[in-house]
C-alpha cells in the first residue's frame, strides 16, 4: 500500500457512485492528484469539499498510477470570502478551473502553489485582486514552459518603448521596430512591465495578451481545447466592476 500526506487546495468535485466523491487537489509536494473520497456526498463531509477549500489530505493506493483515495481533513474555507461577492467567486472558479485543466497529473509545481494559494487568500480584497491575477497568469505560463520575454526588443536588442508583443515567439517589440507587422502584434500594457497605473482597463487589456498564449500555446500543448469558459466570466465581471 502507497500512502503519504500533504495539504492543499481542492481544485474540482464530481460525484463518485451513490455517496462518494472523486476530488483534485492540488498540492506543493504532489502537484495536481486526484482520488475518491468515501462518504464525499454526505452532510459530515460534503461541507468541506468546496473549491478553493485548504484541505489536509492523506492519499492511499495500492500502486503510484491507481486513482487511490483520500482522507480529508479542513484546513481553511474560503466559501465566506466568495459567497457575497460577484467578483471573487468569479476569481475563484476561473483559478480552480484553468489550474484543474492545466496542471500535468502528479506533477509538482511548488512555486506555483504557492503564488496559488497567496492568490486565493487575496479574494474579496478586490481592489488589489485583478492585478495580482494577472501577476498569476503571467506566472502560471513561466511556471508551465510558455512564458514572455519582456525584457528587451527582439528585433533592436534595445528596451525602450517597448509596444507590443509577438503572438509566435512572447517577445516583446518596441513601437518603432514594429513598422507594418504592428496590427499583428499582440498589446504590450505597461502593467506587464509593472509599470504605470494598473486600472482594470489596463489589466483587461493585459488579459488579452496573456489570454493569446494560455489558449493557443498552452492549451494548445493539451490537444488544442480551450482554457475553460470560467476565465472570460471572470474577465466580463472584471469590467462591470471597473
Amino acid at each position: 500500500m502507497i500512502e503519504w500526506r500533504d495539504e492543499g487546495a481542492l481544485l474540482k468535485v464530481r460525484k463518485h457512485g451513490e455517496n462518494s466523491a472523486i476530488i483534485e487537489v492540488f498540492t506543493p509536494e504532489r502537484g495536481l492528484t486526484a482520488g475518491i473520497v468515501r462518504g464525499g456526498t454526505s452532510r459530515k463531509i460534503a461541507p468541506m469539499l468546496q473549491p478553493g477549500a485548504q484541505l489536509s489530505v492523506t492519499w492511499k493506493a495500492r500502486l503510484e498510477d491507481h486513482l487511490g483515495s483520500f482522507t480529508v481533513e479542513p484546513v481553511r474555507s474560503r466559501t465566506a470570502q466568495v459567497m457575497q461577492d460577484r467578483l471573487a467567486l468569479a476569481g475563484l472558479n476561473a483559478v480552480t478551473g484553468i489550474l484543474s485543466f492545466v496542471l500535468p497529473d502528479r506533477e509538482k509545481h511548488a512555486p506555483l502553489y504557492a503564488r496559488t494559494i497567496a492568490l486565493l487568500d487575496l479574494l474579496g480584497q478586490n481592489e488589489i485582486w485583478p492585478l495580482a491575477y494577472l501577476q498569476w497568469e503571467v506566472a502560471l505560463l513561466e511556471e508551465l514552459g510558455f512564458g514572455m520575454d519582456l525584457s528587451a526588443c527582439a528585433v533592436s536588442g534595445l528596451n525602450d518603448d517597448l509596444f507590443y508583443v509577438s503572438p509566435r515567439t512572447g517577445r516583446a517589440v518596441s513601437r518603432l521596430a514594429a513598422g507594418d507587422w504592428a496590427d499583428r502584434l499582440l498589446p504590450l500594457p505597461h502593467v506587464l512591465l509593472g509599470k504605470g497605473d494598473a486600472d482594470i482597463d489596463e489589466i483587461v487589456r493585459a488579459l488579452r495578451t496573456t489570454g493569446h498564449f494560455l489558449n493557443n500555446h498552452l492549451a494548445k500543448s493539451l490537444g488544442d481545447r480551450q482554457i475553460p469558459e470560467a476565465r472570460q466570466r471572470l474577465i466580463d465581471t472584471m469590467k462591470r466592476h471597473a
